[in-house]
């Protein structure tokens, strides 16, 4: 599965972003996919998933109530709507994938940044 990211950006604080994941290859195996983060010198942490059939969302304490995370099977996308948005939001996000027989995940899309800042 390969995954393509975009959307982040500079926003000010209390703003709004949407990130936006296109998958590719093959998606036939995916059974989630989610949003991940890495703040400058921290590590990549977990932010929202949804599991590819079902929709079942699981979010970060952190970004629960704010965030949102939706997928769209026909065109193979998964998006990270953000509301009220934190200059600890600031962080390279990355979408990734996670098949059948995986017990992580495992396709990593390229991180887009988001830096929230007045």
């Amino acid at each position: 599965v390969q995954l393509q990211a975009s959307g982040g950006g500079l926003v000010q604080p209390g703003g709004s972003l949407r990130l936006s994941c296109a998958a590719s290859g093959r998606t036939d195996r995916i059974l989630a996919m989610g949003w991940f983060r890495q703040a400058p010198g921290k590590e990549r942490e977990f932010a929202a998933t949804i599991t590819w059939n079902g929709g079942v969302t699981s979010y970060a304490d952190s970004v629960l109530g704010r965030f949102t995370i939706s997928r769209d099977i026909a065109k193979k996308t998964v998006d990270l709507q953000m509301y009220s948005l934190r200059p600890e939001d600031t962080a390279d996000y990355y979408c990734a994938a996670r098949t059948y027989g995986r017990s992580r995940f495992e396709s990593w899309g390229q991180g887009t940044q988001v830096t929230v800042s007045s």
